[in-house]
């Protein structure tokens, strides 16, 4: 006899449904695990064998087959336990074949026969609904799997319990859905005191999903800045929380199986591997530029990173997406963040100040900021500098003007955009920002005046703009127009565009 499971395999955000077939056969007593399983899958035989002995259960003293098609996909990953212990179940008679056909099942089993959470519930729950089946997991993911609306879920704490249940002599309840709730412990701009240029850049960066870099020396304030922008930014809406709550159930980082609402601010550390910023890995996971996806990637001290991980950012800037090339597969992610950087102008990071004359400038300079590719430098819509912040600035009192105030004003200006690249009647999968338009989209939309074209023009030859710096001047005018709520992109905007522009030293 030959009792079937569905369960799935994951290849990015997205599922590939996997048909687990369990046979009792007579023959040499084995429990044989086929279909290309990795060490997780092949171990799933212990648990397996544990979680029954836990429930009084003892496997048959025949042959076990376990085939997981199609075979020649790679199956990773402790959650086939479960649809591997439901199928051995079904064919041993315990419960019934015809129903827990119509499931998909996923989730680990503990020895002692309790079920424990795992990775990808929500796509998988998604994946679900649209088979038109049910879904059984553990009931720690069940708050998770409830999102998708209009499913069954079976939200299990054991292995025990879902027997009763298909039995009738237990009823599961169906979970509930949990939000995550939008966070108060964010850093406010009134702490910071002086920095108004900086202050502005951020607002500005904020308005329009900018990419933006932070120049200045050590204690001026740079990390402070960046730590404010979550404060600053609109929750996100429900199509991207639901994306972006994806890619962290596959990484395994819903905690509770609560839906995102705030933009994540991630921030690793400068020995951050490229598999780890990109993504990769032997089960190919998102790396922390998916999981800052629709939020903020602040990497300070940006010279101090590998210059190959650095590099491998540039793709991503532009098309907002990374793709995982394995020999056997592609996978790729959403990777559409905002980059927040930070340096030291050069490595003792007082370059440019008198009092503490760098011994070997300019050379320092130019050499420390050599680290940066002039590509990269390019992909970065605002570049600012920091000063030192004196002793009669911090003396001052905390400024009228919070985050609050200036998050009011940025919800405004990324309205206006919104209502803008809007399509009625079309899927809302365009450009929300003025930062995601592209160059034909652009020049309709921050096509600047005549005093304003003429200045740019003027500038682009001087300051030896590229065609891909040139568009981003015009994207971030835009935002500066649509902070001011002007239609046209005057003259005014195109100048404060420009002073964002960052000349490199010894390029």
């Amino acid at each position: 006899m030959v009792a079937r499971v569905n369960t799935v395999a994951f290849q990015g955000i997205e599922v590939l449904n996997i048909d687990v077939q369990v046979q009792v056969s007579g023959g040499v007593v084995a429990f044989t695990v086929v279909g290309l399983p990795d060490k997780a899958v092949g171990e799933s035989r212990e648990r397996v064998r544990g979680a029954f002995q836990a429930l009084g259960l003892s496997l048959p003293p025949k042959r076990i087959t376990v085939n997981m098609a199609p075979a020649d996909v790679q199956k990773e990953g402790s959650h086939y336990d479960l649809p591997i212990a439901l199928g051995l179940l079904a064919a041993m008679g315990v419960l019934p074949v015809e129903e827990i056909a119509g499931y998909t099942a996923l989730g680990e089993l503990a020895l002692d026969g309790s079920l424990t959470a795992v990775a990808g519930v929500l796509p998988a729950a998604l994946g679900a609904l649209q088979q038109e089946r049910g879904l059984i997991c553990p009931a720690a993911c069940g708050s998770e799997a409830a999102w998708a609306k209009g499913l069954e879920v079976l939200a299990a704490p054991s292995l025990l319990s879902l027997i009763n249940h298909f039995k009738g002599t237990q009823v599961l309840a169906p979970p509930r859905p949990h939000m995550e709730e939008i966070s108060t412990s964010m850093r406010d701009l009134r702490d910071v005191k002086g920095q108004e240029t900086a202050k502005r850049a951020l607002e500005v960066a904020a308005s329009g999903n900018h990419n933006l870099l932070m120049v200045g020396p050590p204690g001026s304030g740079k990390s402070m800045l960046a730590s404010c922008l979550p404060g600053i930014l609109p929750p996100l809406e429900p199509r991207e929380a639901l994306e972006v709550s994806m890619i962290h159930s596959v990484a395994g980082h819903l905690q509770g199986g609560r839906m995102l609402r705030n933009r994540q601010f991630r921030e690793p550390h400068q020995g951050t591997s490229l598999p780890a910023l990109v993504g990769g890995g032997s089960r190919a996971k998102p790396g922390e530029i998916s999981l800052a996806h629709k939020g903020v990637l602040f990497l300070d001290e940006l010279p101090e990173f590998p210059r190959q991980v650095l590099e491998a950012l540039r793709q991503p800037l532009e098309t907002g997406r990374v793709t995982i090339a394995r020999a056997n597969s592609h996978v790729t992610y959403p990777a559409r963040f905002q980059l927040i950087a930070a340096m030291n102008p050069c490595r003792c990071g007082y370059l440019d100040d008198p009092s503490r004359a760098c011994s070997q400038a300019p050379k320092c300079g130019i050499q420390y900021q050599s680290r940066i590719s002039g590509p990269l430098f390019d992909r970065i819509d605002c570049h600012v500098d920091v000063p030192p912040v004196s002793a009669a600035d911090l003396s001052l009192p905390p400024p009228a003007e919070g985050s609050a105030e200036v998050a009011a004003r940025v919800a405004a200006a990324r309205a206006v955009q919104a209502e803008r690249f809007h399509v009625p009647g079309g899927e809302d999968t365009g450009p929300k920002t003025n930062a995601e338009a592209d160059g034909e989209l652009l020049e309709k939309v921050a096509s600047p005046d005549q005093p304003g074209r003429a200045l740019l023009t003027e500038a682009a030859e001087r300051m030896r703009l590229s065609a891909r710096g040139y568009h981003r001047v015009l994207r971030v005018a835009r935002t500066l127009a649509d902070m001011e709520a002007s239609t046209p992109v005057r003259r005014l905007h195109i100048a404060e565009a420009l002073s964002y522009r960052r000349i490199v030293p010894g390029r």
